[in-house]
């Protein structure tokens, strides 16, 4: 066994108890750095198979920024984990069902990939890649992607924007419990609603003493 191999291992494992203490973990914000974790291991893996590109977009899009905001979010919001806990062993059968359905359908589809197939033709990046030719893995994919998955790449295109818009939505909620302002109420503010002058007289009388005020009462 080379020196790749072991790290392919080293790095799946790695991976694989990653993963798990994504689900185990009884923290969210603990689950949340074992995702980040497995991310890190994920494009660790894809280095091994010369995908750098995958490898970069992995850290720079989940790790750099989605985790990030998944994080802060978390963080924020608090959340009561007893309360979601409540009704666990209720739902546990039909969750331990789906789960089981999800292990056949994968183990399926894997041992379906095992299987020898009839050789079909090499594609160009394959065939480059054994002649040996200089060839960029960014300028193949992305060569790949706009013309063999165009229309994919449209409808995944049209969800994030559909996405985004949702999410900017539900942040222009009108809540009740919210102090925030009216930026075009601040523009249009003058200086006269903000300050009022009053006007004082320049003297005032001065109290009665309280020994002629006792002499009175005498």
């Amino acid at each position: 066994m080379d020196i790749r191999t072991g790290f392919f291992y080293l790095f799946s494992a790695l991976l694989l108890v990653a993963a798990f203490r994504v689900i185990t973990a009884r923290n969210p914000v603990h689950a949340a750095l074992f995702l980040v974790l497995s991310f890190f291991q994920a494009a660790a893996v894809w280095m091994l198979l010369k995908a750098e590109f995958l490898a970069i977009s992995l850290v720079l899009v989940y790790v750099g920024a989605v985790m990030v905001l998944f994080l802060f979010v978390v963080m924020m919001l608090d959340i009561d984990m007893d309360s979601l806990r409540v009704g666990f062993w209720k739902h546990f059968p039909l969750a331990a069902s789906v789960g089981v359905l999800i292990v056949l359908e994968m183990a399926g589809v894997l041992m379906a990939g095992f299987r020898p197939e009839e050789p079909r033709p090499m594609p160009a990046v394959a065939q480059a890649a054994a002649a040996g030719a200089q060839y960029s893995n960014t300028k193949e994919l992305g060569k790949l992607i706009y013309s063999q998955y165009l229309y994919p790449l449209e409808i995944a295109a049209v969800l994030l924007l559909v996405a985004i818009v949702a999410a900017i939505a539900l942040t222009l909620r009108q809540r009740k419990d919210s102090r925030a302002m009216d930026p075009s109420l601040q523009v249009r503010v003058k200086a006269r609603d903000r300050l009022q002058i009053v006007k004082l007289p320049p003297t005032v009388a001065a109290p009665q003493p309280v020994a002629a005020a006792v002499e009175n009462k005498a």
